[in-house]
């Protein structure tokens, strides 16, 4: 049950009902395309003269298009109905430690184009050096569609009504206006957003499988930094200052490795790319400059599965540890949340053979009950491309989601 708040509340209209409905028939259609009016009326089970005009609305409105015609065993032939996607784009960036990705996508998740720069040590030179790209992008597919804007995601917390980001441990950057700098360097919409919040958000709006995930599932992204995506009730949880989910920095110990937040002993100086590396090659993260010797010998997370994979035991066991921390984490989640699913995303999910069994054990020794050691662990099937969909769809969802009542 929803509390209704006395003191901040939205009162319903003669528009409120039309309002939904419109949206589930947008949905529907995203969903069940290319499907007739007759067809989206037996899905609502509604007579065919309640779906006709919210057709109309969303055709003039331009969020739906008419394709072709479908067979019927007797009488007119039904006109199929198709979400407008493929001239309606949107620029997504992702910002990581080493580099930042563009990709230019129209509202399906459609790749049309791609840009890579190595990221730079400031947010004022990133917001230069990304204008040109996206301009370029936008303009050199304006034959393609409209940009509606831009999705932004970031390894760190971030202030949803300023669009400001508070903090990003992994790049060092506090309390910066990313999005108003870029929306006065590009002229468009810019919209951002946390890495793993977008993740889930990706998984939710433009993923294959979007229909098949329960209402409650946690996405844990584990990269540069480690954090969570949570959506309870199919929303997404930000807490009261946008900051939920920052579970890669509740500490597993209290003298444990130096994490870049400033602490020790997080789940994130445990389980993150670096950790991974830095257990394989023996060395100590006590330090931001010992993290900046591990990245500068140039092996990845990639390499270690690999070298696991051709019989290197020290690679796997440095997987495994890293699975048993991974496991500890999840297992913190599981007890706080209680999800339906947790979904594992990042570089170290490919080699999720080598890792499950510790994953798992892990999580099975610190979860209170046995209905809790059972939640599903999945890895995300590998896509490097997850993040940069998550960007996109912060420019998509809205159009989609279902309105604010109450």
């Amino acid at each position: 049950m929803r509390k209704i708040d006395p003191r901040n509340f939205q009162r319903a209209t003669r528009t409120t009902t039309k309002d939904i409905n419109r949206q589930i028939v947008l949905n529907l259609v995203r969903e069940y395309q290319p499907i007739s009016r007759a067809d989206l009326a037996r899905r609502m089970e509604v007579a065919r003269g309640i779906v006709t005009p919210l057709v109309n609305e969303l055709i003039e409105q331009g969020l739906l298009v008419e394709g072709a015609t479908g067979a019927s065993p007797r009488g007119r032939k039904p006109t199929l109905l198709h979400v407008r996607a493929h001239d309606r784009l949107a620029v997504a960036v992702d910002v990581r430690l080493s580099e930042t990705q563009l990709m230019l996508a129209d509202f399906s998740g459609r790749p049309l184009a791609t840009e890579l720069l190595a990221t730079p040590s400031t947010p004022e030179e990133l917001v230069r050096a990304l204008a040109p790209r996206i301009r370029r992008l936008v303009d050199g597919h304006a034959a393609s569609g409209e940009c509606q804007g831009v999705g932004l995601v970031v390894p760190g917390m971030v202030d949803r009504a300023t669009g400001r980001l508070i903090n990003a441990p992994t790049l060092g950057w506090r309390d910066v206006d990313l999005r108003g700098a870029l929306e006065e360097a590009v002229g468009l919409p810019v919209h951002v957003e946390r890495d793993a919040v977008a993740c889930a958000l990706a998984q939710m709006w433009m993923g294959q499988g979007a229909a098949g995930l329960p209402d409650s599932f946690v996405y844990v992204t584990f990269s540069d930094g480690v954090g969570a995506g949570l959506v309870m009730g199919g929303h997404v949880v930000r807490g009261h200052r946008d900051a939920a989910g920052e579970f890669g920095h509740i500490p597993l110990t209290l003298d444990g490795p130096a994490c870049l937040c400033g602490s020790h002993g997080c789940w994130e100086a445990y389980t993150s790319t670096m950790a991974v590396v830095a257990r394989y090659l023996g060395r100590e993260l006590a330090t931001r400059e010992s993290y900046a010797q591990v990245r500068e010998t140039g092996l990845t997370v990639a390499d270690v599965i690999a070298r696991a994979r051709a019989g290197d035991a020290g690679a796997r066991t440095a997987l495994e540890v890293t699975g048993r921390y991974m496991g500890l984490g999840l297992a913190a989640i599981v007890n706080a949340l209680n999800p339906a699913r947790i979904i594992v995303g990042g570089e170290i999910a490919v080699g999720w053979e080598i890792i499950r069994p510790a994953v798992l054990e892990a999580l099975a020794q610190r979860t209170l009950t046995q209905g809790s050691a059972a939640t599903p662990v999945v890895p995300e099937p590998h896509d490097p491309q997850t993040r940069l969909r998550g960007a996109a769809a912060l420019v998509v969802a809205p159009v989609f989601a279902a309105p604010t009542i109450g």
